[in-house]
């Protein structure tokens, strides 16, 4: 087996393990340094040795005797040690996957949004906190901390390892929705440094999606999630040049989108949108999957967009879905109504100074022909945002403003 199959095998395995122990053991932090101990074992004998026959079984087994080791060597734990020590290290661990209960407790209502997807992709993902750290751009000591103390938030919380039901189990499931969405849109478009997108976090957030819909696939929203990811992920290849620069959705090359993804993803829509409620993951994957159903970008539905979009500002009342709405309104009725929409967001403090907002207020300019007030907005908005892809997207729509308007630049620079 080659390295990047024991990789992927070494992350589907770790949620599994670590559950089994955490069930067994409690002690979630114990649990979850053992399982990467062993994970890291794995990572520098397998290929070198070959995959065990039973590679969950041989995790388990050298996890749960690292976990023994540290309860040996903490002298407030004998008595609990003594008592586990007892144990032969099981050969085999349940059959049963607890990754859904695990994605539950690191994302639990005690914790910020940053600690848990640090910590979903730590223990279920299976990342290393050199990883996790790198993909988030933030010192390794940083992640590490963060790390910690929301494991420590944890178990002063006295979470149990266990599924919530009714109203709880919702709730709780709509945090974990969340996060798995950050983790894609954080790898889909990243927030900050030299590259547009994280492959690495957009594939790992739609392999935890999936693992989730493998567990709840009557649930809509789930499936709604699943379903925007890979028709999102499917235009990845056609969204930046072979420099890295960014290449508008109007402007994509489609043949290069991919349509295995897109008919998966489109099945699942309909699927999702055939429940009895309506919620925004649904909701914007029929947006997305709209725009994979035009050949072309001037084929594309925009007035369905649009009424998706209001539909979605209804039930989910957010400014960056006002402000698509004012890209799809300004399709259909013309760019002074989506600049009209878009100055209702000059007063919500989110907004303030957004590089989104300014690029689309840049754009809608441009169309109108006010190239002086185009150029300023993409100049303010290359310069808001981290990302150096699209900093150099905005500052060449600057550009190309003032080659096809030379009169406004010298307006400007009066």
């Amino acid at each position: 087996m080659t390295a990047p199959n024991i990789e992927d095998l070494l992350r589907e395995l770790t949620p599994q393990v670590l559950g089994a122990l955490v069930r067994r053991h409690g002690q979630f932090e114990d649990c979850e340094d053992a399982v990467q101990e062993a994970v890291l074992a794995a990572t520098v004998q397998w290929p070198a040795e070959g995959v065990p026959n039973n590679p969950r079984g041989w995790l388990a087994t050298v996890a749960s005797r690292r976990l023994i080791d540290r309860m040996r060597s903490d002298h407030a734990r004998r008595e609990r040690e003594a008592a586990t020590a007892m144990e032969a290290p099981p050969a085999e661990v349940p059959d049963t996957d607890d990754t859904l209960v695990l994605l539950f407790l690191c994302c639990h209502p005690k914790l910020t949004a940053a600690s848990q997807t640090a910590l979903t992709l730590r223990a279920v993902g299976g990342l290393t906190t050199a990883e996790i750290a790198h993909a988030f751009l933030v010192p390794e000591a940083t992640m590490a901390a963060r790390i910690s103390r929301a494991k420590q938030r944890i178990k002063a919380a006295g979470s149990t390892f266990t599924l919530p039901d009714g109203a709880v189990l919702e709730e709780r499931l709509r945090v974990v929705l969340h996060v798995l969405y950050l983790i894609f849109n954080e790898g889909y478009t990243a927030s900050s440094g030299s590259h547009l997108h994280r492959a690495d976090l957009a594939h790992e957030a739609i392999r935890l999606t999936r693992t989730v819909h493998a567990q709840l696939p009557e649930d809509s929203e789930v499936t709604g999630l699943l379903a925007l990811m890979l028709l999102t992920h499917a235009r990845r290849k056609a969204r930046t040049t072979a420099s890295g620069d960014l290449v508008p959705l109007d402007e994509q090359d489609r043949s290069k989108w991919d349509r295995a993804l897109i008919d998966e993803g489109t099945e699942l829509v309909k699927a999702s949108l055939a429940g009895p409620a309506l919620g925004p993951y649904q909701l914007q994957a029929g947006i997305a999957a709209t725009h994979a159903d035009a050949d072309t970008a001037e084929e594309t539905n925009w007035p369905q967009v649009h009424a998706l979009y209001l539909i979605l500002e209804r039930i989910a009342p957010n400014p960056m879905v006002t402000l698509n709405r004012a890209i799809a309104l300004a399709e259909t009725e013309g760019p002074q109504a989506g600049l009209t929409l878009l100055s209702t967001l000059d007063s919500d403090d989110r907004m303030a100074g957004h590089h989104r907002l300014l690029s689309v207020r840049a754009h809608l300019l441009e169309k109108t022909g006010d190239a002086a007030g185009a150029y300023e907005h993409y100049r303010r908005a290359a310069k808001s945002t981290a990302s150096l892809a699209e900093q150099r997207y905005l500052e060449s729509r600057a550009s190309r403003v003032t080659r096809l308007a030379p009169q406004a630049l010298r307006s400007i620079q009066r």
